[in-house]
């Protein structure tokens, strides 16, 4: 568009400096001319009234001498023979005889062309009655004098308007271009999934009713997303909560027939939400790698830790928050995350003895947040095991769908999940929550390189990596600290 633009003004400032250099030049040229020629006329002039008194040779020559073109050479004059006297000729004849008889007979000024020039014959009546002849000689150069230096400041003035009208239209086709471009490269970014994409609404109208659109087709996308991604964290929220609490109580029940029955059809109730979540899950998929515009972790984890903190008081456990005093905003819906949350919190309780303490804590750096959430129980004897979705870690009803929701939330940030031994002596689990999408993260989504965060906690922790088709678990072990 940029270049077709400038294409266009090249051509249309071309015709209008051509429809009005064209004609200027030629001005210039028969304005020349006709200086050239009025100078003629004057310095024929300048014999004249020497002509009107005598037609002495001598006389007349002192005359011619006095003027410029006769000095230069240029003026030649003929007298007609009158009574006794012969015809009187001086200086060069440049035109035929004929042509001086008709200038004579006619009585009026004409202009010849003759060889290097131009030649004014000027009639002029002598004392003698007759009709003499002032020829004036006018060199080509004196016709042309000024034109070429004219025609070249009329080419030099063209020559600029074409570039000036060039530079403005290029940076007209800028302001046209580049919101342009920005569109397509806010589509191509909604096309991979950063759903936070917008578009500056500037440049022209036109331009700026699809920045419009488009932003307003993006937040409709996202909500919807949101939607379906809230439906499907909900309906882990609104399933595995309440059940872990009857799970819970279930077990309370002590020993008998009925307790036995209720143990079980809790456990075949769960066995069949667990399903249920993982078929929804697997449907979508697709839908949950990014989220439209984020929210404030440290708010979410306040709520969440609100709700279980009830629980978590009728069993005495101790519960601790760090981080969570300031906002800390996260790439990450906020359904999601409190499932994500909820899915950690109900693996201690379902985990760990009553009493066992627990504690949720936010690191807030510049590229990243990091969640950790530790507990002081007995910690997890396979790891790489409890990574691997629908695996499970071996312990009594584990499936391995909690931290498969942990970590899809975390890779939708472009981080990862890794366990490791806290400093509570039991397990902790640490949510790496990028603020700004990893170079190469969407090609290279089936590595993920391994890097060791010290200052958090110690023991060894293992983490998720993804390569090719397959999921491996990869282990590290650093220092306590």
């Amino acid at each position: 568009m940029r270049w077709a633009l400038v294409k266009v003004v090249v051509a249309v400032t071309a015709m209008v400096v051509l429809a009005f250099a064209v004609p200027l030049g030629l001005v210039v040229q028969e304005m020349a001319r006709d200086r050239a020629l009025t100078n003629a006329e004057r310095q024929a002039a300048a014999v004249g009234p020497a002509l009107a008194i005598t037609t002495d040779r001598t006389q007349l020559e002192r005359a011619v001498a006095s003027t410029q073109a006769g000095a230069d050479g240029r003026i030649a004059v003929h007298v007609p023979a009158a009574g006794s006297s012969g015809d009187v000729r001086i200086g060069r004849q440049r035109v035929a005889q004929a042509d001086l008889d008709t200038a004579s007979r006619l009585g009026r000024a004409s202009t010849l062309r003759v060889p290097g020039g131009y030649a004014l014959l000027q009639p002029t009546a002598v004392s003698s009655g007759s009709v003499a002849v002032v020829e004036v000689f006018v060199p080509e150069g004196d016709i042309t004098r000024g034109v070429t230096a004219a025609w070249a400041v009329l080419g030099v003035v063209g020559a600029g308007l074409v570039v000036g009208s060039v530079a403005i239209a290029d940076r007209l086709g800028t302001r046209l271009v580049r919101p342009a471009r920005r569109l397509a490269a806010a589509a191509r970014e909604l096309g991979h999934g950063r759903l936070g994409v917008r578009v500056r609404e500037d440049g022209p109208s036109e331009l700026r009713a699809a920045a419009v659109a488009f932003n307003s087709m993006a937040d409709k996308v996202a909500q919807l997303l949101a939607n379906e991604r809230e439906l499907a964290a909900d309906l882990s929220h609104r399933l595995r909560t309440p059940l872990t609490v009857l799970r819970l109580n279930a077990a309370s029940l002590g020993d008998g027939p009925a307790a036995d029955q209720t143990r079980e059809a809790v456990a075949q109730l769960e066995r069949e939400v667990d399903q249920i979540i993982r078929t929804a899950r697997a449907q979508h998929s697709a839908s949950a790698g990014a989220a439209a515009a984020g929210c404030d972790a440290a708010e979410v984890i306040r709520e969440r830790m609100a709700f279980w903190s009830a629980l978590a008081e009728d069993q005495g456990r101790r519960v601790r928050t760090a981080g969570v005093d300031r906002p800390v905003r996260v790439p990450v819906a906020r359904a999601e995350l409190a499932a994500a949350l909820d899915a950690l919190l109900g693996n201690v309780f379902r985990h760990t003895a009553e009493g066992t303490a627990f504690a949720v804590d936010v690191h807030n750096g510049e590229d990243a947040v990091i969640v950790l959430v530790s507990d002081a129980g007995p910690g997890i004897k396979d790891p790489a095991a409890a990574l691997r979705r629908g695996h499970g870690d071996g312990r009594p009803g584990s499936t391995g769908l909690g931290l498969d929701i942990v970590r899809r939330v975390a890779e939708s940030t472009g981080g990862d999940v890794a366990l490791g031994r806290s400093v509570l002596g039991g397990t902790e689990v640490r949510v790496w929550l990028a603020l700004q999408p990893r170079a190469g993260a969407g090609a290279r989504r089936g590595h993920r390189v391994v890097r060791r965060r010290r200052g958090l906690s110690g023991g060894s922790w293992v983490r998720l990596a993804r390569s090719g088709g397959f999921e491996a678990a990869e282990a590290r072990t650093s220092p306590e600290t």
